[in-house]
């Protein structure tokens, strides 16, 4: 398939995200940063005058399969394949033939032809190669997380299989180009993956900061119904082992019997998961936490709040006196970047991409992961320093801005051209 611009000579671009939809609630199993990510950037495109389709798995016959909720003309399109409800990753690789054959059918139908695909998460950099192989059209690829380095630090709790990282390995060898997010991404793909460091380019994800900025916090809480009086931690993400929660909820513990505060109770807010399902549906990690807050005396100061949608996160991050990242992994970190760009310090563990988001001593404070004890020692610095805390957060939304949206969707842009260029020199 030749590339082909459309009237308005614009770029059009085939968004593969096979296995999660970027307009799924967050905080879902497979929902998080990728999700933002994809739908982001998809939106920022398109007002950049870049056509974008992105294709994902349908898991729900009762939505429509095109929506165009992302704007500028740009659509989701949801592709049978299987049955047309959630499904685990692990199965889900043996449906990615019928994922292809259904974005072939579309295409068809409309008349489609794309100038790139651009793929995320493994999995659809294997439905991409067989539409590279079918169309000739070249594949920009982000992998977002990892399988070995997710080994890694599990500690046995999670195990990618062996066939998702020898699908890693498989795409590395078929994608014209790789996009991570950050130099420790890179030096994983090289040291672990053997990746070769010159097809692969390191830009940041980016924020919306016209929907992510500061909020005045008495108008915050308000909106979410919190009491002016409740000084809350906040953290925001899935709800999974890797994610270090439960040094987050021995680290209250110690704050509230050491912290000496003349206002206000302190208070963890949890966004994520599904706090209220049965115990049969429940998941292990969330079925985890609630028994350690129950055995730590805490079930009165910890909320789980389950799914939010983005329209509201801005306000809890802007209620928040800190959000905290306590994970063993991060790839990046999306919730970090949207609570600085909303004037709130951030406390994280110094892994992965966190370690080059934050700003240490700046925008928030870097602590050991899996360590409790000196998570507390920094939220209390922050609890009892109004001063610092505010210095800080405007510190961070000043920050935040050198992430915007326009300034990596063009750097995208420079990616997709520089393939195009080097894919058109090849024929």
């Amino acid at each position: 398939m030749d590339a082909k611009k459309d009237s308005g000579n614009r770029l059009r671009i085939a968004m593969l995200s096979y296995h999660t939809c970027p307009l799924a609630t967050l905080g879902g199993k497979d929902t998080g940063g990728m999700n933002v990510y994809v739908r982001d950037l998809t939106t920022q495109l398109g007002r950049m005058g870049v056509h974008v389709d992105v294709y994902t798995r349908s898991q729900d016959e009762h939505v429509p399969h095109v929506i165009h909720d992302l704007g500028y003309g740009n659509r989701v399109v949801h592709v049978p394949a299987g049955p047309e409800v959630p499904l685990p990753k692990q199965k889900l690789a043996k449906f990615t033939s019928q994922f292809v054959s259904g974005i072939q059918e579309f295409t068809t139908k409309k008349c489609l032809q794309y100038d790139i695909l651009h793929s995320h998460y493994w999995m659809s950099a294997i439905a991409a190669r067989d539409l590279s192989a079918s169309w000739g059209t070249p594949v920009v690829h982000m992998f977002h997380t990892l399988g070995i380095m997710k080994d890694r630090v599990s500690q046995g709790d999670e195990s990618s299989s062996e066939y998702r990282i020898q699908g890693e390995q498989d795409v590395l060898k078929s994608v014209d180009k790789i996009v991570v997010a950050t130099p420790a991404e890179l030096a994983q793909l090289q040291w672990l993956y053997n990746a070769n460091v010159e097809n692969i380019s390191i830009i940041s994800p980016g924020v919306d900061v016209t929907h992510f900025y500061p909020i005045s916090p008495d108008e915050a809480k308000e909106y979410i119904c919190m009491p002016q009086d409740i000084r809350m931690l906040l953290y925001v993400g899935r709800i999974e082992p890797l994610k270090g929660i439960d040094t987050l909820i021995q680290a209250l513990l110690i704050v509230r019997e050491k912290c000496d505060l003349e206002r206000g109770n302190i208070c963890l807010a949890i966004i994520g998961g599904e706090p209220d399902e049965d115990d049969d549906a429940m998941t292990a990690e969330m079925t985890r936490l609630q028994a350690l807050c129950s055995d730590l005396g805490l079930n009165e100061y910890v909320k789980f709040l389950g799914k939010k949608s983005q329209d509201s996160l801005p306000y809890y991050y802007s209620a928040a006196e800190v959000v905290v990242l306590p994970s063993h992994y991060e790839s990046f970190g999306m919730v970090a970047l949207e609570a600085m760009a909303c004037g709130t310090p951030v406390v994280a563990s110094q892994v992965g991409g966190l370690a080059y988001l934050i700003k240490e001593g700046e925008t928030g404070f870097f602590v050991p992961d899996q360590e409790p004890d000196a998570l507390s020692e920094r939220l209390m610095q922050l609890l009892q320093d109004d001063e610092l805390r505010q210095q800080m957060g405007d510190q961070a939304a000043e920050y935040a801005q050198e992430y915007r949206w326009e300034i990596i969707a063009e750097r995208i842009i420079e990616v997709y051209q520089e393939v195009i260029s080097q894919t058109s020199d090849r024929k």
